[in-house]
């Protein structure tokens, strides 16, 4: 019998060991060994949760080397050939997969060609994308509908994979798994706009820990339609932040906000805009980490010309007057959601979603800094709030200075849990819980919009932004 608690337990030291000190680490080797020897050293760890942190980090330390061709080279004794990852060989799961290509079709060439490029650059057995035929999935029910798609959830028979079983030379699955099916409209079109995003979420979330996993499509039968199959997810960052805004202390805080920039640090790595990052689609999971998910995903494919698609208080001034979409609006973006994670309240959320918020953004209106945020935290907001897009700071730095923040807060001992609330504030507290049905209703949808005729973006002047 394992001596370990609760899942919570190893998840939080898990992630406790990525925000080490890594000052005097010289590259990932001693990275890695330094989370090791944090992790062994940790009195407040049984030995079996020890050992569970450092199976997980090891998981990570060779998808890592794996994916910048890193590492110590050795020869695999299976496939004698030369491989990186320590815990399987990357070489004999991709053989595996290719002995398999016979077996399975989706109807579709691209579709076929898009899951047989992921399978071939498969980097770990937990993150490989397939072909999940439709009677694989029972007890599939509608949830909601998300944006320009209906969502629903399913019982996966038999799951995704999970490791490679180096005896039997063959991969193991995890066992039945919730799943969620996100319906693709309109695919027959001639419009090829939906594979492309397909593929941006699908080779994206098997690269990177730091979005919703994808484990492939399906195609239901009775209409027809192709669907992505992705991890279901505990809640979304809103929902979190309303039940939980008054427990959280800064450091919790700051580490909502690291997971997000990781996440939008990891979708820029591969040349990638999210175009719609909102606290709808910042998804918590049981192992206490926040994911991105709806990757391109920036409305339906008939989307009119010269229109916006997001959702409205978080869309950058510049692509609201009708520019393209950059890295740098995904960053005003993460500046918006760092005020959501400071108030707990959604942004804006006694203003309607019209031409006149829109306008009163391209101006400079932006949401009142809420009393107590840390000044390093405020600065960093205000940055990437920036009207100029150039003056924004890119995901990589923000990276940096987030997890600094977070370092200092984690080994702040005397942080009070008591967060420093106006009065003005905690009354919008509780009219945003006294009217929460109509509040999520209101701000959880991306939609269409139309406008016209706007002044080039600027910062508003001292005392002129407003509260919420």
């Amino acid at each position: 019998m394992t001596d370990i608690r609760e899942d919570h337990v190893v998840w939080t030291a898990y992630n406790r060991a990525y925000t080490l000190d890594y000052t005097n680490c010289n590259n990932l080797d001693e990275e890695h060994e330094l989370r090791i020897q944090t992790t062994l050293i940790d009195e407040s760890l049984t030995e079996d949760e020890k050992s569970e942190v450092i199976k997980l980090l090891n998981k990570d330390y060779d998808w890592v080397n794996i994916r910048n061709n890193e590492g110590t080279i050795r020869i695999c004794e299976n496939c004698q050939d030369k491989c990186i990852a320590i815990l399987y060989c990357e070489h004999c799961v991709r053989n595996y997969l290719k002995e398999n290509f016979s077996n399975w079709t989706s109807g579709n060439n691209d579709i076929n060609d898009l899951i047989r490029e992921c399978q071939m650059k498969t980097l770990r057995p937990e993150r490989i994308v397939e072909w999940i035929p439709y009677n694989n999935l029972q007890n599939v029910k509608y949830l909601t509908k998300g944006g320009y798609s209906e969502i629903y959830t399913a019982i996966w028979i038999g799951g995704s994979y999970e490791e490679w079983d180096s005896k039997e030379n063959q991969l193991t699955r995890f066992g039945d798994q919730c799943v969620i099916l996100k319906e693709l409209e309109n695919v027959e079109s001639v419009n090829k706009r939906w594979f492309e995003e397909s593929k941006s979420h699908l080779t994206i979330s098997s690269k990177w820990a730091d979005v919703v996993q994808c484990y492939g499509l399906t195609k239901d039968p009775s209409s027809g339609n192709y669907m992505l199959v992705m991890n279901k997810m505990e809640m979304d960052l809103r929902t979190y932040l309303k039940q939980n805004h008054n427990k959280l202390m800064w450091k919790e805080r700051m580490q909502i906000a690291y997971n997000i920039i990781v996440g939008i640090d990891s979708i820029h790595k591969e040349n990638a805009i999210h175009r719609d990052l909102h606290s709808g689609n910042i998804l918590f999971e049981d192992s206490q980490n926040f994911r991105i998910s709806d990757l391109g995903f920036c409305g339906p494919v008939d989307k009119p010309l010269n229109s916006v698609y997001g959702n409205l208080p978080y869309i950058s001034p510049e692509v609201i007057t009708g520019k393209k979409t950059t890295f740098a609006s995904d960053i005003y973006s993460f500046g918006i959601l760092m005020w959501e994670i400071s108030s707990g309240q959604p942004p804006f959320i006694n203003y309607e979603y019209n031409y006149d918020l829109a306008m009163n953004i391209v101006n400079g209106m932006r949401p009142k800094i809420i009393p107590g945020t840390p000044l390093e935290y405020k600065k960093l907001m205000e940055q990437c709030w920036n009207a100029d897009s150039t003056k924004r700071p890119d995901a990589d730095t923000l990276f940096g200075e987030i997890r600094n923040l977070l370092l200092k807060f984690q080994n702040n001992q005397d942080e009070s849990r008591k967060q420093i609330i106006s009065n003005q504030h905690q009354q919008l507290s509780n009219y945003y819980l006294s009217n929460s049905s109509d509040l999520m209703s209101k701000n959880c949808t991306s939609k269409i919009y139309q406008f016209e005729n706007f002044p080039e973006p600027k910062n508003a002047t001292e005392g002129s932004n407003v509260i919420l």
